[in-house]
């Protein structure tokens, strides 16, 4: 084939579906089931159907090999991959989604997946098939970049949370300590970021905690910008 001559290739999607559970960042990921790297961990995802659109084959797809229901998420385009030689079938070109879950549900393998489950992504950096750590690892500094900028945060959040639970998501996305007293005065102070249901949350120790939800805002001005504050223990979450 010379320079002029037209490529043929293959669309594929991939998935980064994040969470924040047991106190860490975790990946919704896949064992491969078939060749290529079979036996290998990755993150959910195919080749586009016939007839079908991007943000459809992306909910299909999660849902055939991991059963969570991609129309209950909110999936936003993360980006395009397309290097020669990223996959050994051929040149195929993906389009990766991005995804944040509060309380996910526990996923159930299915098509080409031998094995589905949430892992943390400290764990997953560096074994995933494909060029997937490249879109994982993109994937978190997305999620990472927006927490500054936006109310994202909440969507890590139950529908009813405290302050000290948003907190918990920055710190966790963000492998980093928040200062507690700067936290809660910029969220307070931002309007509709937050707000109070009216409720409150009573510990077995301590005083009882206010109960929020998602507000109607989708910016943060000013920005909850990330600090140079040492980070976690085990804090880069492998994906930075």
């Amino acid at each position: 084939m010379t320079d002029r001559e037209h490529l043929y290739l293959r669309i594929a999607v991939d998935l980064v579906v994040l969470t924040v559970r047991d106190g860490e960042l975790q990946a919704l990921a896949i064992t491969r089931g078939n060749e290529p790297f079979r036996g290998r961990p990755a993150l959910p995802g195919g080749f586009l159907r016939a007839g079908e659109d991007l943000l459809d084959a992306a909910v299909r797809e999660l849902r055939e090999e991991t059963g969570v229901d991609g129309d209950r998420l909110h999936l936003e385009q993360l980006s395009v991959y397309g290097a020669p030689g990223r996959d050994p079938r051929g040149r195929v070109v993906s389009v990766a989604f991005l995804a944040l879950v509060p309380n996910p549900p526990s996923p159930t393998a299915g098509s080409d997946a031998s094995t589905a489950s949430w892992a943390p992504v400290a764990e997953l950096a560096g074994t995933l098939a494909f060029d997937h750590d490249r879109i994982l690892a993109d994937g978190v500094e997305r999620a990472r970049s927006r927490l500054e900028f936006t109310t994202l945060a909440t969507a890590f959040c139950p529908a009813e949370f405290t302050i000290g639970d948003l907190r918990e998501v920055y710190e966790v996305v963000w492998g980093r300590r928040v200062d507690q007293r700067n936290f809660s005065r910029k969220v307070l102070g931002t309007p509709g970021f937050v707000e109070a249901t009216g409720g409150k949350r009573m510990p077995e120790v301590g005083r009882p905690a206010a109960l929020y939800r998602s507000g109607p805002a989708a910016a943060l001005n000013p920005p909850i910008l990330r600090s140079v504050e040492p980070g976690l223990s085990g804090a880069d979450q492998g994906a930075a």
